[in-house]
């Protein structure tokens, strides 16, 4: 019974080696993620001839290629969660904190929950990969909101009120009518230069290239709004032209890269089985689909549909003392915030369409009825709908 405590930081790592009762086989060193480094603590551990348990605490990415090569090589590794390795060392009076310490703390950890640890377990290459896919998909969604912000103040110094009149960027069609009018018509100064009619006829053949509807009503309203507002920055300004057309386009471009990012996790998520099932669901689409299946991966690692629930971390905690029971109790928010963002996107997608044979929807009517906010339903809504999830995909399962 030998515990190995590794504190995992980027590029290396503290090992420290244990038994029972303190007895220390190995003082804390340093190792570095290589296959030689990696070779020889894997040689040693071997040359212990005892039963071996590895424990490591999550560290985003730094801790993969170490568990990596010690999976391969047939070891026990347990990946403990941070939060819970955090309440294990506080127990402790003294808060001294160094990586050959923290290295013991959770060899010790792995001794007094030796037969409690769970061996990590891969959730296997598709949804890792639609988990990657996911969460690049949520980077370059960070990027979009920070380049149509700078879009939109350049717009309110140039062309103050066309953001009211041109719809933005839309995950499901991927298209973008407010930067496509602004590539081609940069400034209020630009349409004023032409005459109504004129600007009618640009306007026109400007929306049949680019597929939107041709509406003369749209391209008046427009003209009459440009004659009317006072732009803060005149076309004469030799940079504006160039700031404007450059936003646009990186904002397009970024744009392109989320599309492409999603079209690769529809494609990537049609292979699953379950990909049917979920997408049935109420407020599923193409769209969010593949982004819950990102999110919460193989389902069959879970115990049970409250496993789900906690995983999102929407579990509303018991809490009791003496004759006192608490009720409205807040949701725990120990979770995946990524999870909780795409069900809140699904529960808004089911409220907008009305599906009054779905069970979730109206459960969410249910709890609106009661006196709940809206969003607070919609919570409630999602408890349910996770739970149903579950239980549709492992039955899928069990039938394979």
């Amino acid at each position: 019974m030998i515990s190995v405590g590794i504190d995992v930081s980027k590029g290396k790592s503290t090992v420290c080696i244990l038994k029972p009762y303190g007895e220390i086989v190995s003082k804390p060193f340093n190792i570095t993620h290589t296959q030689k480094d990696l070779s020889e603590l894997s040689s040693m551990l071997f040359r212990l001839n005892d039963e071996v348990k590895i424990v490591m605490e999550a560290t985003g990415i730094y801790h993969l290629p170490v568990l990596t090569y010690l999976q391969e090589k047939g070891f026990f590794v347990s990946v403990i969660n941070p939060y819970l390795m955090k309440s294990y060392r506080n127990e402790s009076l003294r808060k001294a904190k160094t990586d050959k310490i923290d290295s013991r703390i959770i060899a010790n950890y792995g001794i007094d929950h030796w037969f409690k640890m769970k061996e990590f377990q891969t959730s296997g290459e598709i949804y890792e990969e639609l988990k990657l896919l996911g969460q690049q998909y949520r980077h370059y969604m960070k990027l979009h909101l920070l380049s149509l912000a700078e879009l939109t103040h350049l717009l309110d110094l140039t062309m103050p009120g066309i953001k009211n009149l041109l719809a933005s960027w839309n995950e499901t069609n991927r298209k973008d009518k407010r930067s496509d009018f602004v590539e081609r018509f940069w400034h209020y100064d630009v349409i004023t230069s032409m005459s109504e009619q004129e600007f009618t006829e640009e306007y026109i053949l400007w929306a049949k290239e680019k597929k939107y509807v041709p509406s003369q009503e749209k391209a008046k309203v427009i003209y009459a709004l440009a004659q009317e507002s006072i732009p803060t920055l005149p076309s004469e300004t030799s940079s504006i032209k160039m700031l404007v057309t450059e936003a646009v386009r990186v904002l397009k471009e970024v744009d392109a890269t989320l599309g492409l990012i999603l079209s690769r996790m529809q494609e990537i998520a049609k292979i699953l089985p379950e990909y049917s099932v979920v997408r049935e669901m109420g407020g599923v689409g193409n769209t969010l689909a593949p982004k819950l299946i990102a999110e919460i991966g193989d389902v069959r690692r879970f115990r049970n549909g409250k496993a789900l629930v906690a995983f999102a971390g929407i579990d509303p905690p018991p809490y009791e003392s003496g004759q006192f029971v608490g009720c409205n109790r807040k949701i725990s928010k120990r979770g995946s915030a990524s999870l909780r963002k795409v069900g809140y996107e699904t529960m808004r997608s089911l409220k907008m369409r009305s599906r009054p044979e779905d069970p979730v929807y109206r459960y969410v009517v249910k709890k609106e009825s009661e006196g709940k906010s809206k969003k607070s339903a919609k919570i409630a809504g999602l408890n349910k709908f996770l739970r149903i999830y579950y239980a549709r995909v492992t039955e899928l399962y069990k039938n394979i």
